[in-house]
């Protein structure tokens, strides 16, 4: 290996500088791009919880918040790869900043509006704020802490996404329903403004180390390790979000639950998959492997469950926590597993890509459990996907990875 080339990965592991490497781990900026997760996390399914609130209040019809809410979702996965190559030569703290605050300004715009147009371009904003963060937040963080500890950073960012999925439902029935979807969006803004503040404060200087471009991001999507995470990620999100986005409509068919039991099994889902992202932190440090197709076969084994034994709520309830740890640890695992085995001068292209897919699979996943559940005996048919698509991506993960090393 060339000296330029060493010292090309050394900067992308440890930082811009050799010095970098000997300073303590930047755990205060870790901790800021966790309340960035957690942020974007909820301001992305706030309006799932205030849905029918938005539609009574700016008279439209529920199906045109949804699109609203998928507005984003194709916002972030045009987003992640164009303000890669958009923002190539800035500091990625600078980045970071500008996404947070386009986020706060989408949340206030939200808050205010009076019109679909309005509330879409509010999304839109969302879309490219998320996008945008997640694209390289992953990728920093083998900048901000040694390799070592990089399982153990991804959990604590990623772990903003599973505390958000526990917190946001309830927030949003609460705080909208008592005081208005309005206001639930402005107190959004204003979390989101205490999170730049704290990346304002902890964010060291993060000079760009990878001049990402679409030869870039071709070259990396070449690499064999990178098309199989990506294929893994395509079908674990798509089989997820197929299903889960509708697993309400089940429980209430199936295990024919009330309100009170379809909140208890969703909040028990959203805290097992807090517990889940740092067991797939746990799990990383021992096989990268294992963190990549483990949490898959779980949410498999779980799909299948529940379409053989829904119709009982202690089933029910046993499957929904099984996925809801599974999936919790499958974006720690996966990023874990795509940065550490991918070519190290290509970590934030992979991270590009990876963003994208993700939101790419979230849309096709949504889209495909809407068209299934268009004909009401097709409600278990969205967890036959699940269970197939998750399956598959476990036995991707052992069959095609191209690097046989545990």
């Amino acid at each position: 290996m060339t000296e330029s080339a060493t010292g090309l990965i050394e900067t992308v592991l440890h930082g811009p500088e050799t010095p970098d490497r000997l300073s303590p781990p930047a755990w205060g900026a870790v901790i800021s791009l966790a309340l960035g997760t957690f942020g974007l996390v909820a301001a992305e399914c706030l309006p799932a919880s205030v849905l029918t609130l938005i539609a009574h209040d700016l008279g439209i019809s529920v199906d045109a918040v949804g699109y609203a809410i998928t507005a984003t979702g194709i916002a972030a996965a045009i987003s992640a790869p164009t303000m890669a190559i958009i923002t190539k030569r800035l500091d990625r703290r600078t980045v970071l900043w500008a996404m947070m605050l386009l986020q706060i300004l989408s949340n206030l715009l939200v808050a205010v509006g009076s019109s679909l147009p309005v509330l879409l371009a509010a999304r839109v904003m969302l879309g490219i704020a998320l996008g945008g963060f997640w694209s390289i937040s992953a990728s920093l963080a083998i900048r901000l802490v040694p390799n070592h500890l990089l399982p153990r950073a991804m959990s604590i960012i990623l772990a903003g996404v599973s505390v958000a999925l526990v917190c946001v439902p309830a927030f949003g029935a609460v705080v909208g329903g008592s005081l208005g979807w309005r206001v639930a969006f402005t107190l959004t803004a204003v979390l989101n403004a205490v999170t730049l503040l704290v990346l304002l404060l902890t964010m060291p200087t993060l000079p760009p180390v990878e001049m990402a471009g679409f030869r870039s991001l071709l070259d990396a999507a070449k690499d064999p390790t990178i098309k199989v995470a990506l294929l893994v990620v395509l079908l674990v999100a798509s089989g997820h979000f197929t299903s889960f986005s509708y697993i309400r409509v089940f429980l209430e068919t199936t295990p024919k639950l009330g309100t009170n039991g379809i909140w208890i099994l969703l909040l028990l889902s959203g805290i097992s998959g807090f517990f889940g992202s740092f067991a797939g932190a746990f799990l990383a440090k021992h096989s990268l492997k294992a963190v990549a197709a483990l949490p898959s076969f779980l949410m498999a084994i779980a799909a299948v469950s529940l379409l053989k034994f829904g119709a009982s709520t202690y089933a029910s309830a046993i499957a929904v926590s099984v996925w809801g740890f599974a999936f919790g640890a499958v974006p720690v695992g996966l990023q874990t597993w795509i940065l550490l085995r991918a070519v190290p001068e290509q970590a934030e292209s992979a991270a590009v890509l990876m963003t994208s897919t993700f939101q790419v699979a979230i849309a096709a996943g949504a889209i495909f459990g809407g068209l299934l559940l268009n004909d009401p005996d097709h409600v278990t048919g969205v967890f036959a996907y699940t269970a197939i698509a998750t399956l598959l991506a476990a036995l991707t993960v052992f069959v095609f990875d191209p690097k046989h090393a545990t």
